[in-house]
């Protein structure tokens, strides 16, 4: 079946908006990390990787009685 209505691309009916001034960094240049920050950085990643993400303790009340 095929569709009366021309093949329109949303994307690109409407002007992509200007770029955010807070996007752009002023001031000195950001130094780089040195060794011992990227090894911790490695170490903390490794850490929440492997360990289980906490969870909030659930109630034991049920829907209907919370009313």
């Amino acid at each position: 079946m095929s569709s009366t209505q021309p093949d329109v691309d949303n994307a690109l009916a409407y002007p992509e908006p200007p770029a955010s001034p807070l996007w752009h960094r002023s001031g000195p240049p950001v130094r780089p990390l040195t060794p011992e920050q990227q090894r911790r950085n490695r170490e903390l990643l490794v850490l929440a990787q492997r360990s289980p993400r906490p969870r909030s303790p659930r109630s034991t009340e049920t829907l209907a009685e919370a009313r």
